[in-house]
């Protein structure tokens, strides 16, 4: 039976039972993180050609069974250490709240890395075997963010790892696997979506860094407090807007690009949350809205390059 404080906290974070349960463990407001390297970069290769869009198909659902299975772990091993209980906030609540046994957890988020893998075999064999590789290692990456003896989440290299791998690697697959090559001007374009990423987990590690101090991690957040992380957020997206005006002024993309700069909007929004709040829950609006601004910037981005394909 749900403790008074337990079911109260259910009802502050809407949280609602039976396929929610599984719908919220996947922590769906984060696979933008997933869809958007893809797409960009799908984009990227149209802007230059013809695209496989079964392909493309193959490599967004293969993106976001990783990413799902990634929450999967970082729920798991959260729980193992006891960085989880059932007051947290941000994370799907299944184990802690919803009494799902952690080693369900655990397995089901191996089948989706399962899946993942049969649709990369499909993946290599209609482009490279490379690309194997490449995928294995971000799988290992994801797996290692919250596992095995020094997860990379326990680091100050979290935003990093999951901004690099998620950005510019994830983005440098889809075109590869499009295009068989990998350009300059391709890794250009894939650097602000790597730092709208890494600015996603910058966002989680400030609304969670009281709990993490405790819990002995020593993220960005923790080293450097909280104030002084939400300029780095907000320097980050500003540098971020600024490679992008410096790409559109140079040609490297398209001027249709100038549209991702309606982003903003949201990008101030998710600062303006941050100041002046202390506590977890209510920070929850602003870490929404860090997540946002990379979806909209990406959106935004791909619709910009596939004008200048049509047009």
């Amino acid at each position: 039976m749900q403790s008074k404080d337990n079911s109260t906290i259910k009802q502050v974070l809407n949280e609602r039972d039976g396929f929610h349960v599984w719908w919220r463990l996947v922590r769906p407001h984060t696979l933008t993180a997933s869809f958007v390297p893809v797409f960009v970069g799908t984009m990227i290769a149209f802007n230059e050609g013809s695209i496989n869009w079964l392909l493309f198909i193959a490599m967004l659902v293969a993106s976001l069974l990783i990413q799902a299975a990634t929450n999967m772990f970082n729920e798991y091993f959260d729980f193992v250490l006891g960085l989880d209980t059932d007051e947290s906030v941000g994370i799907g609540g299944t184990i802690v709240r919803d009494g799902i046994a952690p080693k369900k957890i655990r397995n089901l988020a191996f089948a989706f890395y399962g899946i993942a893998l049969l649709i990369g075999i499909y993946i290599c064999i209609a482009s490279s075997w490379w690309i194997a590789v490449v995928g294995l290692v971000c799988m290992a990456f994801g797996y290692l963010y919250t596992g095995g003896p020094i997860p990379i989440s326990y680091t100050p290299f979290g935003e990093l790892f999951s901004g690099v791998i998620m950005g510019s690697v994830i983005i440098g697959i889809t075109y590869f696997i499009q295009t068989a090559t990998i350009t300059a001007d391709m890794i250009w374009i894939s650097i602000p979506i790597t730092i709208f990423i890494g600015s996603i987990n910058l966002s989680n590690n400030i609304r969670d860094r009281d709990g993490d101090k405790i819990g002995g991690r020593k993220t960005i957040a923790v080293l450097i407090g909280r104030e002084k992380s939400i300029t780095l957020l907000a320097v980050s997206m500003i540098i971020a807007y600024v490679i992008t005006a410096v790409l559109i002024i140079i040609g490297i993309l398209p001027l249709w690009s100038i549209i991702t700069f309606i982003s903003m909007i949201k990008a101030s929004d998710a600062i303006r949350k941050f100041r002046g709040k202390t506590e977890a829950i209510e920070m929850m609006p602003a870490m929404v809205a860090t997540a946002k601004t990379n979806t909209f910037y990406g959106f935004l981005l791909g619709i910009s390059l596939l004008f200048a394909a049509l047009i």
